[in-house]
C-alpha cells in the first residue's frame, strides 16, 4: 500500500493532510472534518483501490477489500458523494465504519413488555424495576401507573424528540431518561469522550464489582443515529456491544435476534418499514413485546450462547425507547 498511499498524499492539500493527521492520531475520538480526495482508484496498489478503502486498510482494517464493506457515518458530508465537488469524495478513515455481519447473530426470546403499556421500568414503592414478562406484569400494570417521564404519549410530538434513553445496571435503572432531539447521539463512559449522554455523570451508589468492571469497558461507547428508514448503531468502543430489536431477525421470526457488533462496526438496529404501524405483538410462552424499542448491552452478551439468558442479567445496558412516527 505504500506507493498508493504516497500517490494519494501528494494529491491532498495541506489542510486535508492536517485533518487526516488529527483523525488518525485521535483514533476517531473527536469528530474531525472530511478529507477530500479526487475520485478514482489509485494504481499504486494491487489491485487498484478507491481512496477511502486505501486509508481504511492502512489505518484501521488491513483485511478490508471492497467499498461496499464500508458505511459512511452520519456526520460525514462526503462519504456517499452527495456533497462537495462531484470529482471528490471523503477518505477520512474515521468517517467510515464496517458493516456488521448478520450471520454472526443469534436469537433469544423477548422477555419485556410493550412500552406503551409498561414503558421501560415499572415503579413499585418508588423503585424502578425492568418490565417483567407474562401475566405477572399485566397484573402489576393494572395496579400501577407509570411515571410521566416514561410515557410515550402525544406530548412526544410537541417535545420533538425521536427517542429516550434509559441506562440500566442489571435490574436497576440509573438516572433519568435522556431525550434525544438531534439526529444522532453519542453514549459514552467518561468525559472528555465527547458530547452526548455521559454515563459517568450518573449516580454511582452501591455498584457491584461486575458493574464497575463492565463500565470500565464502555469507553467511547457508541453512536446512535436516526437515518433514512431506520436507526443505526456504530460501536466506538474497544469492546463488542450486543443489540436486540424486533426488526433484526428475519420476517415472521418468533424470536428476537441478538446481534454482536464488533468495535468499529455499524449495524442497522431498527427498520421503520419492517415494523410498520404494528402494535404490541406476542411471543408464544413469553407474553407481549414492544416493537418500538432497542436494547443494547455493553461488553456482555446474553441469550442461549451465554450464561445470561436475559438482558437484565447484563451489568450495563441501554434501553432505547423510540418515539413512534405519526
Amino acid at each position: 500500500l505504500k506507493p498508493a498511499a504516497h500517490a494519494l498524499f501528494k494529491k491532498l492539500k495541506d489542510e486535508e493532510l492536517e485533518l487526516l493527521v488529527q483523525a488518525v492520531e485521535s483514533r476517531g475520538a473527536w469528530e474531525s472534518g472530511c478529507v477530500w480526495a479526487p475520485r478514482g482508484e489509485l494504481r499504486g496498489a494491487k489491485p487498484a483501490l478507491p481512496p477511502q478503502v486505501l486509508l481504511c486498510r492502512l489505518y484501521r482494517w488491513p483485511d478490508l477489500r471492497q467499498p461496499h464493506e464500508l458505511k459512511p457515518l452520519c456526520y460525514c458530508t462526503g462519504g456517499r458523494g452527495g456533497c462537495g465537488d462531484a470529482a471528490a469524495l471523503c477518505c477520512n478513515p474515521h468517517h467510515f465504519s464496517r458493516l456488521a455481519v448478520p450471520g454472526e447473530s443469534w436469537t433469544l426470546p423477548c422477555p419485556l413488555l410493550p412500552h406503551h403499556l409498561c414503558p421501560g421500568p415499572l415503579w413499585l414503592h418508588g423503585l424502578a424495576m425492568p418490565a417483567w414478562h407474562g401475566w405477572l406484569c399485566l397484573v402489576v400494570i393494572s395496579l400501577l401507573s407509570p411515571p410521566p417521564d416514561t410515557s410515550l404519549s402525544r406530548s412526544t410530538v410537541k417535545d420533538s424528540y425521536w427517542c429516550k434513553l434509559a441506562y440500566w445496571e442489571h435490574r436497576t435503572r440509573v438516572g433519568r431518561l435522556y431525550a434525544v432531539h438531534e439526529a444522532s447521539v453519542n453514549i459514552f463512559g467518561e468525559l472528555p469522550r465527547g458530547s452526548g449522554f455521559c454515563l459517568g455523570q450518573l449516580p454511582a451508589a452501591h455498584r457491584s464489582r461486575a458493574v464497575r468492571r463492565a463500565r470500565g469497558k464502555i469507553g467511547r461507547g457508541l453512536l446512535l443515529s436516526r437515518e433514512l428508514g431506520g436507526i443505526w448503531a456504530y460501536n466506538r468502543s474497544e469492546h463488542p456491544i450486543f443489540v436486540s430489536s424486533p426488526t433484526l431477525g428475519p420476517p415472521g421470526a418468533r424470536e428476537l435476534t441478538v446481534l454482536k457488533v464488533l468495535p468499529g462496526y455499524s449495524a442497522k438496529v431498527f427498520d421503520y418499514e419492517r415494523v410498520g404501524g404494528a402494535g404490541a405483538w406476542r411471543l408464544p410462552g413469553e407474553g407481549p413485546c414492544d416493537p418500538h424499542s432497542i436494547r443494547i448491552s455493553f461488553a456482555k452478551g446474553w441469550g442461549p450462547c451465554y450464561s445470561r439468558q436475559f438482558i437484565t442479567s447484563c451489568p450495563c445496558w441501554l434501553e432505547v425507547l423510540l418515539n413512534r412516527p405519526r
